[in-house]
């Protein structure tokens, strides 16, 4: 893991160029040889400051694979039955490639979003089909949205958050929201989204079946 982290570590994460050339090249590796992947699973129940880092929604599992001192962190995916997401950008730039699954990728630019904006005037600028290998890069401002195939997994690698907060938008309802960083959360907030282990456990039974990490 440590030589797949090493070279982001010095990225310039506001070059998105740099960042998807960087990025691609350490999905690549970890998915070429994925034993670092396994081995930081199998861990991660023995791992409080990793564990307490992973959330479980409804539609949704985040597993925290590595938090990096330099703010990267490796991330796996799961998309559950029903998902998709609110347009919405992001606190931090990220890149991600498809494991297993597709999802329909909406993009709607890039959006200073504030409460001032109607949700209902955004336009979809690009659609893309996300599928198995597909590798794309993220700039934290772009705008986005997406409704994915049940149990389809992406490996995420996000660079340091460079903001509080990020807003989402409905454009069915007109409203949009606030959504914060896990430092500005309530208690309340933070314990309704943690993973057990139970769950954890339960996830990585089904990522081995899926025969994602070997080698």
């Amino acid at each position: 893991m440590e030589s797949v982290i090493e070279p982001l570590r010095a990225l310039d994460w506001e070059d998105i160029d740099a960042v998807e050339h960087a990025t691609r090249k350490a999905l690549t590796a970890l998915t070429d040889e994925p034993e670092p992947i396994l081995t930081a699973l199998v861990a991660l129940p023995e791992r409080p400051e990793l564990l307490r880092l992973c959330e479980h929604y409804d539609i949704l599992d985040k597993i925290v694979l590595h938090d990096d001192e330099s703010g990267v962190r490796l991330r796996l995916h799961i998309f559950l039955p029903g998902y998709f997401d609110r347009p919405h950008n992001h606190r931090w730039s990220y890149a991600s490639m498809i494991l297993r699954g597709e999802y329909r990728h909406y993009l709607f630019g890039d959006v200073e979003l504030d409460e001032t904006i109607e949700p209902v005037g955004l336009k979809t600028l690009m659609v893309r089909q996300e599928q198995v290998g597909n590798a794309y890069a993220l700039y934290h401002t772009m705008v986005h949205a997406v409704v994915a195939e049940p149990f389809t997994v992406s490996l995420v690698l996000r660079g340091p958050a460079v903001k509080d907060r990020f807003l989402v938008m409905d454009r069915k309802t007109g409203e949009s929201w606030w959504q914060y960083g896990a430092s500005q959360e309530s208690a309340q907030s933070t314990e309704q989204k943690r993973m057990r282990v139970e769950r954890l456990l339960e996830m990585t039974g089904w990522l081995r079946g899926w025969g994602l990490f070997e080698g």
